[in-house]
């Protein structure tokens, strides 16, 4: 009898797996899933993240309060704050072809901004590593 329970539940659990969302199906006449984008989500150094504006690869996205950004931001950035109620709404009208530079005071709430805009399909975003504090403390600029 344990040996009819082990095949059903077998059974049961393989019939789970190929009905599962996301499942790949073998029927011959199904065409194969498209092949998945790759999405480039990575944490970069201060001077990383300096060559990466100067060689114009990046739009700068600056997520912290208004208040933060009027006291220091990275030339040409643009500030979404992470803490409004709409940032999920503008950061989902963003174009998620470019390349985003994102960074805050520290890392963060960036991190987690990189961590919504991959779950967005964004194709490539560097997080600053330590965010604006280590942009000041790599003794690069930054303008009011």
């Amino acid at each position: 009898m344990l040996m009819n329970q082990t095949k059903f539940l077998t059974a049961v659990v393989a019939l789970l797996l190929a009905l599962a969302p996301g499942s790949p199906t073998f029927a011959a006449d199904s065409t194969p899933p498209a092949a998945e984008t790759k999405h480039v989500l990575k944490s970069v150094k201060p001077e990383q993240a300096q060559k990466l504006i100067s060689d114009k690869k990046v739009i700068v996205l600056d997520v912290r309060t208004p208040e933060e950004f009027a006291s220091g931001h990275i030339a040409g950035s643009t500030n979404i704050d992470f803490k409004a109620a709409d940032f999920s709404d503008r950061i989902a009208k963003l174009d998620k072809s470019q390349a985003y530079l994102v960074h805050c005071a520290s890392g963060i709430r960036s991190a987690k901004a990189c961590a919504a805009m991959e779950q967005l399909d964004f194709l490539t975003v560097y997080d600053l590593k330590g965010g604006i504090a280590a942009w000041k403390d790599a003794g690069l600029p930054v303008e009011k």
